[in-house]
Protein backbone atom coordinates (compact mmCIF):
# COMPACT_ATOMS: atom_id res chain seq x y z
CA UNK A 1 0.00 0.00 0.00
CA UNK A 2 2.38 2.24 1.06
CA UNK A 3 4.58 1.67 -2.44
CA UNK A 4 1.83 2.13 -4.78
CA UNK A 5 -0.12 4.83 -2.65
CA UNK A 6 0.76 6.44 0.28
CA UNK A 7 3.82 7.14 -0.70
CA UNK A 8 2.97 9.49 -3.86
CA UNK A 9 0.71 11.21 -1.46
CA UNK A 10 3.46 11.79 1.47
CA UNK A 11 5.31 13.04 -1.85
CA UNK A 12 3.04 15.29 -3.39
CA UNK A 13 2.20 16.98 0.33
CA UNK A 14 5.83 17.32 1.31
CA UNK A 15 7.03 18.92 -1.98
CA UNK A 16 3.93 21.75 -2.03
CA UNK A 17 5.33 22.21 1.82
CA UNK A 18 8.93 22.27 0.96
CA UNK A 19 7.96 24.96 -2.13
CA UNK A 20 6.34 26.91 -0.09
CA UNK A 21 9.02 27.23 2.92
CA UNK A 22 12.20 27.46 0.49
CA UNK A 23 10.79 30.14 -2.00
CA UNK A 24 12.71 32.89 -0.59
CA UNK A 25 15.96 30.52 -1.13
CA UNK A 26 15.17 29.19 -4.69
CA UNK A 27 13.90 33.22 -5.60
CA UNK A 28 17.37 34.01 -4.55
CA UNK A 29 19.39 31.65 -5.84
CA UNK A 30 17.47 32.56 -9.27
CA UNK A 31 19.05 36.23 -8.54
CA UNK A 32 22.56 34.82 -7.71
CA UNK A 33 22.59 33.05 -10.99
CA UNK A 34 21.30 36.04 -12.82
CA UNK A 35 23.43 38.47 -11.84
CA UNK A 36 26.34 36.61 -12.44
CA UNK A 37 25.76 34.85 -15.99
CA UNK A 38 22.39 37.24 -17.10
CA UNK A 39 22.95 35.18 -20.70
CA UNK A 40 22.01 31.86 -19.82
CA UNK A 41 18.34 30.71 -17.95
CA UNK A 42 18.26 30.29 -14.04
CA UNK A 43 16.41 26.46 -15.00
CA UNK A 44 19.25 23.83 -16.58
CA UNK A 45 16.59 21.08 -17.92
CA UNK A 46 17.63 17.89 -19.46
CA UNK A 47 16.09 14.50 -20.40
CA UNK A 48 16.11 12.08 -18.13
CA UNK A 49 15.14 8.40 -17.52
CA UNK A 50 12.05 7.71 -15.55
CA UNK A 51 9.67 4.92 -14.18
CA UNK A 52 9.50 2.34 -16.79
CA UNK A 53 12.00 3.71 -19.06
CA UNK A 54 9.75 6.48 -20.18
CA UNK A 55 11.82 10.16 -20.72
CA UNK A 56 10.87 13.21 -19.06
CA UNK A 57 12.37 16.68 -18.43
CA UNK A 58 14.45 16.91 -15.40
CA UNK A 59 14.71 20.60 -13.38
CA UNK A 60 17.94 21.77 -11.89
CA UNK A 61 19.39 24.82 -10.88
CA UNK A 62 22.20 26.08 -13.28
CA UNK A 63 25.14 25.44 -11.76
CA UNK A 64 27.71 26.50 -14.87
CA UNK A 65 28.16 29.48 -17.49
CA UNK A 66 26.82 29.13 -20.77
CA UNK A 67 30.36 29.91 -22.55
CA UNK A 68 32.41 26.72 -23.04
CA UNK A 69 34.98 28.61 -24.77
CA UNK A 70 37.43 31.59 -23.85
CA UNK A 71 37.79 34.58 -25.78
CA UNK A 72 40.91 32.66 -27.47
CA UNK A 73 38.81 29.96 -28.41
CA UNK A 74 40.03 27.51 -25.89
CA UNK A 75 37.02 24.77 -24.65
CA UNK A 76 36.73 25.27 -20.83
CA UNK A 77 36.78 22.32 -18.45
CA UNK A 78 33.39 22.25 -16.35
CA UNK A 79 35.87 23.51 -13.43
CA UNK A 80 36.44 26.49 -15.49
CA UNK A 81 32.91 26.83 -16.13
CA UNK A 82 31.75 26.95 -12.85
CA UNK A 83 29.76 29.96 -11.47
CA UNK A 84 31.22 31.91 -8.61
CA UNK A 85 28.59 30.22 -6.38
CA UNK A 86 27.97 27.10 -8.59
CA UNK A 87 29.99 24.81 -6.86
CA UNK A 88 28.58 25.83 -3.36
CA UNK A 89 24.95 24.57 -5.27
CA UNK A 90 25.82 21.30 -5.88
CA UNK A 91 27.47 20.47 -2.43
CA UNK A 92 24.65 21.90 -0.21
CA UNK A 93 22.38 20.06 -3.40
CA UNK A 94 20.35 23.79 -3.92
CA UNK A 95 20.54 23.04 -7.06
CA UNK A 96 18.44 20.12 -7.07
CA UNK A 97 15.65 22.29 -5.58
CA UNK A 98 13.84 23.28 -9.39
CA UNK A 99 13.16 19.25 -8.78
CA UNK A 100 10.49 19.87 -5.88
CA UNK A 101 8.34 20.89 -9.13
CA UNK A 102 9.31 17.19 -11.21
CA UNK A 103 7.71 15.53 -7.71
CA UNK A 104 4.40 17.40 -8.52
CA UNK A 105 4.50 16.72 -11.61
CA UNK A 106 4.59 12.76 -10.64
CA UNK A 107 7.91 12.42 -12.28
CA UNK A 108 9.92 11.84 -9.48
CA UNK A 109 9.77 10.84 -5.88
CA UNK A 110 11.81 12.09 -3.08
CA UNK A 111 13.90 8.59 -2.40
CA UNK A 112 14.88 6.49 -5.71
CA UNK A 113 17.37 5.99 -7.52
CA UNK A 114 18.70 8.74 -9.23
CA UNK A 115 17.61 9.95 -12.62
CA UNK A 116 20.17 9.05 -15.32
CA UNK A 117 20.77 10.53 -18.73
CA UNK A 118 18.96 9.01 -21.69
CA UNK A 119 22.03 8.13 -23.46
CA UNK A 120 22.78 5.42 -20.59
CA UNK A 121 19.79 3.25 -21.74
CA UNK A 122 21.04 0.71 -24.14
CA UNK A 123 23.56 0.27 -21.93
CA UNK A 124 21.48 -1.44 -18.83
CA UNK A 125 21.60 -4.80 -18.08
CA UNK A 126 18.19 -6.64 -17.56
CA UNK A 127 19.06 -6.55 -13.64
CA UNK A 128 19.86 -3.00 -13.83
CA UNK A 129 16.96 -2.02 -16.12
CA UNK A 130 15.21 -2.84 -12.72
CA UNK A 131 15.77 0.49 -11.02
CA UNK A 132 13.37 1.94 -13.57
CA UNK A 133 10.31 0.05 -11.88
CA UNK A 134 9.97 2.95 -9.46
CA UNK A 135 10.10 6.19 -10.32
CA UNK A 136 13.55 8.34 -9.69
CA UNK A 137 14.06 10.11 -6.86
CA UNK A 138 16.20 13.44 -5.48
CA UNK A 139 18.16 11.30 -3.30
CA UNK A 140 18.11 7.24 -2.86
CA UNK A 141 20.20 4.53 -1.06
CA UNK A 142 23.10 4.56 -3.41
CA UNK A 143 23.65 8.10 -2.70
CA UNK A 144 24.01 8.12 0.67
CA UNK A 145 26.69 5.05 0.56
CA UNK A 146 28.67 7.05 -1.69
CA UNK A 147 27.51 8.69 -4.07
CA UNK A 148 29.74 9.38 -6.77
CA UNK A 149 32.84 7.25 -4.79
CA UNK A 150 31.47 4.00 -5.29
CA UNK A 151 31.32 2.20 -8.85
CA UNK A 152 28.60 1.66 -11.34
CA UNK A 153 28.34 -1.96 -10.08
CA UNK A 154 27.61 -0.83 -6.30
CA UNK A 155 25.54 1.99 -7.70
CA UNK A 156 23.32 -0.25 -9.31
CA UNK A 157 23.19 -3.01 -7.02
CA UNK A 158 22.31 -0.77 -4.15
CA UNK A 159 19.18 0.69 -6.46
CA UNK A 160 17.84 -2.58 -7.04
CA UNK A 161 18.20 -3.23 -2.95
CA UNK A 162 15.68 -0.19 -2.54
CA UNK A 163 13.44 -1.38 -5.29
CA UNK A 164 13.34 -4.52 -3.47
CA UNK A 165 12.23 -3.17 -0.29
CA UNK A 166 10.47 -0.05 -0.43
CA UNK A 167 8.55 1.25 2.81
CA UNK A 168 8.05 3.93 4.83
CA UNK A 169 10.86 3.56 7.60
CA UNK A 170 13.67 2.68 4.52
CA UNK A 171 12.44 5.99 3.15
CA UNK A 172 12.99 7.67 6.04
CA UNK A 173 16.22 6.14 6.92
CA UNK A 174 17.34 7.43 3.65
CA UNK A 175 15.71 10.78 4.08
CA UNK A 176 17.90 11.47 7.78
CA UNK A 177 21.17 9.60 5.97
CA UNK A 178 20.78 12.99 2.99
CA UNK A 179 20.15 15.50 5.35
CA UNK A 180 23.30 14.34 7.23
CA UNK A 181 25.23 13.80 4.44
CA UNK A 182 24.95 17.11 2.75
CA UNK A 183 25.59 19.35 5.78
CA UNK A 184 28.42 17.09 6.67
CA UNK A 185 29.77 17.66 3.18
CA UNK A 186 30.29 13.88 3.30
CA UNK A 187 30.94 11.74 -0.07
CA UNK A 188 30.01 14.86 -1.75
CA UNK A 189 32.16 14.99 -5.52
CA UNK A 190 31.56 17.99 -7.54
CA UNK A 191 30.94 17.67 -11.14
CA UNK A 192 34.35 18.35 -12.75
CA UNK A 193 36.42 17.48 -10.40
CA UNK A 194 35.60 13.67 -9.93
CA UNK A 195 37.30 11.08 -11.66
CA UNK A 196 34.07 9.44 -12.73
CA UNK A 197 33.39 7.66 -16.26
CA UNK A 198 30.15 8.78 -17.81
CA UNK A 199 28.30 4.88 -17.99
CA UNK A 200 27.88 4.48 -21.43
CA UNK A 201 31.51 5.29 -21.43
CA UNK A 202 32.37 2.57 -19.01
CA UNK A 203 30.05 -0.14 -20.33
CA UNK A 204 31.53 0.34 -24.05
CA UNK A 205 35.22 -0.03 -22.45
CA UNK A 206 34.08 -3.12 -20.74
CA UNK A 207 32.69 -4.35 -23.29
CA UNK A 208 35.71 -3.84 -25.62
CA UNK A 209 37.74 -5.31 -23.12
CA UNK A 210 36.22 -8.45 -23.18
Amino acid sequence: MYKNYLKYIIDFLAALLLITILSPLILLSFLVIKLEDPKGPVIFRQKRIGLKGREFLVFKLRSMRVETQDASGKELNDSERMLKYGELFRKLSVDELPQLFNILKGDMSFIGPRPLPIIYAPYYNEEENRRHDIKPGISGWAQVNGRNSITWEDKFKLDIEYVDNINFLFDLKIAFLTVYKVFSKSDVVVRGNDTNVDFHTYRKEQNNGK
